[in-house]
């Protein structure tokens, strides 16, 4: 019998998407300090906008996957696209906090669209059973992957040109990876009994399973400390960190502003995180998943402690970063996969994407409240 493939067409495109995807959404923490110099604003009008962002990403994941199992993954995902690039063509012209917070909306809709719920689901349903989990942690990877060069491409091009026309740019980027969506197709994977269950009646067994509710709630968590990091850290690098030594290591490599280093420390998340998840999706093929996460959850609540009660340097700027990074995204393919395994395929990218919008209400509450810490204190 002929063994089935790890990397198929469907996987290569949904890898190209989420890579794409998640490189303009990782950079958007490299906007707060212009945006808010050039117009004023406090930092929580800026961080309240990615809060809702990430709000809007959440609610619109189960959305999109009810829309993808009702009218198909490609329609979604091009519907996902076309709203991404009209929000951040729209945001290019927004002069106010509430324009800029409203059309956050949209650009938070185009992530669902294109990002986890949808492409997870297509790509899981196209692996064969003994490859899903590491096609899941695959994936997720190349997420992360568009994460490592999302933020120092968005520091470099703010460079040469107003965050305005950056925006453009990116729009037209995420329009560009609709080029991979004729390879995204696959078979409807499910059971007699699965093909024979409504909707309805799935979300009610989840709803009452306390499995479920403590995904949810474990992803609440997730949420609110990815969120905090992705529109913080860089900022917070920026203003808190202690000076780079202009004959060290990191100034050799062109690392000589603090600014510099907060670009750079979202991009080694990133990086970290491609050889995490992978890693993740293997370990969920031997090792039981539930377990794998609440070693992921404790791993993250150690690195975060160390790294507040320790002076910040650029040392252990990049030790955190790299550490949080092999933890980052982990939780995805094992999350993910959990959710196929106990409530099967057919509707994985419903479910998913309500579990997902446990992440998101985390994520709002992350960013909105490190944006407030801010404008109270002066500081995070």
């Amino acid at each position: 019998m002929t063994k089935a493939p790890l990397f198929t067409p469907v996987l290569i495109a949904g890898c190209v998407i989420l890579m794409l995807s998640f490189a303009i959404r990782a950079s958007f923490g490299v906007f707060q300090i212009p945006i808010a110099e050039e117009f004023g604003w406090m930092r929580s009008d800026f961080s309240m906008a990615i809060a809702i962002q990430n709000l809007a990403w959440g609610i619109g994941q189960p959305i999109f996957g009810m829309l993808a199992e009702r009218f198909g993954d490609r329609k979604a995902i091009i519907a996902g696209a076309v709203l991404y690039a009209a929000g951040l063509v729209l945001s290019s012209f927004a002069v106010t906090p509430g324009q800029h917070q409203f059309l956050e909306i949209l650009v938070g809709f185009g992530i669902a669209g294109t990002g986890f719920g949808v492409i997870l689901a297509v790509v899981g349903r196209a692996a064969s059973p003994e490859h899903r989990s590491l096609t899941l942690g695959i994936a997720t990877a190349a997420g992360s992957a568009g994460q490592v060069f999302g933020a120092p491409v968005a520091e470099i091009l703010l460079g040469f040109y107003s965050w305005q026309v950056v925006f453009i740019i990116f729009a037209a980027v995420i329009l560009a990876a609709l080029m991979a969506l004729p390879f995204m197709r696959a078979p409807i994977t499910a059971t007699k009994a699965e093909l024979e269950e409504s909707l309805g009646t799935v979300m009610l067994r989840a709803f009452r399973d306390p499995s479920f509710t403590l995904i949810f709630v474990g992803f609440f968590s997730c949420g609110y400390q990815l969120a905090f990091i992705t529109a913080h850290f860089p900022a917070f690098v920026t203003e808190m960190c202690g000076a780079i030594d202009p004959t060290g290591p990191l100034a050799a490599l062109g690392i000589t502003t603090t600014s510099a280093l907060g670009a750079v420390s979202i991009s080694l998340i990133g990086l970290a995180n491609i050889a995490g998840t992978i890693t993740a999706g293997w370990l969920g093929k031997k090792y039981s998943k539930k377990y794998l996460l609440a070693a992921i959850y404790t791993g993250r609540t150690i690195a975060s402690a160390l790294f507040i009660m320790l002076p910040m340097t650029p040392a252990t700027v990049l030790l955190f970063s790299l550490s949080m990074g092999a933890l980052w995204l982990a939780t995805v393919p094992l999350t993910s996969g959990l959710v196929a395994h106990l409530y099967g395929m057919r509707y994985m990218g419903t479910l998913y994407g309500f579990v997902f919008l446990s992440h998101q209400i985390g994520s709002f509450m992350g960013v909105w409240l490190g944006g407030k810490l801010y404008d109270l204190h002066g500081d995070y």
